[in-house]
């Protein structure tokens, strides 16, 4: 499960990077983290609408890391000094404008070489006010799609979805709060 970094030149994103134990080592800059290959965490979220289907965005083209794909709802790293329920709070407010009361955690990735050595967090959303209106410095746009749309979209797209949503949809993460 891997995702984009977002950061702007004048103010790098200073993360935590971790050891193998998910502690914290010290801080640096993302770019840095990433150009070293170091531990560090990130963040996956989705968000359902009443009728509980998922929400997938479609990544900006100007993001490093695959560009134009669709993707879970909101993703992003954990700041320093940021806990991981904070962060994806974060990003759902940063990628798509909404406010969530709560998460529910569904599941934890070890860090890695298949996640771009990121400790990953995938969380669902509740208690969602707004509709999603993406930012477009990081979503091109976005959709609600039920359990078949999305079987669809990963048997014959495949190619245009993040790692990350693949991931979560073979590990039976996507639909598992209505199951």
């Amino acid at each position: 499960m891997q995702h984009q970094h977002k950061q702007s030149e004048q103010h790098p994103e200073s993360i935590e990077i971790m050891d193998s134990n998910d502690r914290p080592l010290g801080v640096m800059p993302l770019d840095e983290a990433h150009r070293q290959g170091l531990p560090h965490r990130s963040v996956l979220v989705m968000l359902y609408d009443q009728g509980g289907r998922v929400y997938l965005q479609r990544r900006s083209h100007s993001k490093s890391v695959y560009p134009g794909r669709w993707d879970l709802s909101a993703t992003g790293h954990v700041k320093a000094g940021e806990s991981r329920q904070g962060a994806a709070l974060r990003e759902l407010e940063e990628e798509l404008r909404v406010r969530a009361s709560s998460l529910t955690l569904l599941t934890e990735v070890a860090a890695c070489p298949e996640t771009h050595w990121e400790f990953v967090t995938l969380f669902a959303a509740a208690g969602v006010v707004g509709e999603p209106s993406p930012n477009p410095d990081e979503v091109m746009d976005g959709m609600y799609l039920d359990r078949d749309e999305l079987e669809s979209m990963i048997g014959n797209f495949r190619e245009m979805l993040t790692p990350a949503l693949v991931a979560a949809w073979e590990g039976g993460y996507i639909y598992s709060l209505e199951d």
